[in-house]
């Protein structure tokens, strides 16, 4: 059985940093593509950012881009949001999930870690 469990999230003023984790058991991270995706208040669940099985990140939705990174650990088999210059409609709870066809998430969600950024 798949679980993921993601931590890290938490308060922060605007511009402050963050890095979220994804621990993953039941699967292999270096073996899947991975995502991070989030959910604002009042607005649907959004693709943030993905890396392949190669480790390569491949995509980040355009309004994050040049501040989140994502990355993984094989050796943890966990992976990483790293969330920079943080904004206010960063907001929202943070999910991970392995994805398949790019974006399409292939597990039950996590209870995901809450980013709260202040203005």
């Amino acid at each position: 059985q798949v679980r993921l469990v993601e931590s890290g999230g938490g308060l922060v003023q605007t511009g402050g940093s963050l890095r979220l984790s994804c621990a993953a058991s039941g699967l292999v991270v270096s073996n899947n593509d991975m995502a991070w995706y989030r959910q604002g208040p009042g607005k649907e669940r959004e693709l943030v950012a993905t890396i392949t099985s190669g480790g390569r990140p491949l995509y980040y939705v355009e309004s994050v881009k040049g501040r989140f990174t994502i990355s993984r650990d094989n050796a943890r088999n966990t992976v990483y949001l790293q969330m920079d210059n943080l904004k206010p409609e960063d907001t929202g709870l943070y999910f991970c999930n392995a994805i398949v066809q790019v974006r399409i998430p292939l597990y039950s969600w996590g209870r995901g870690t809450q980013v709260t950024v202040s203005s």
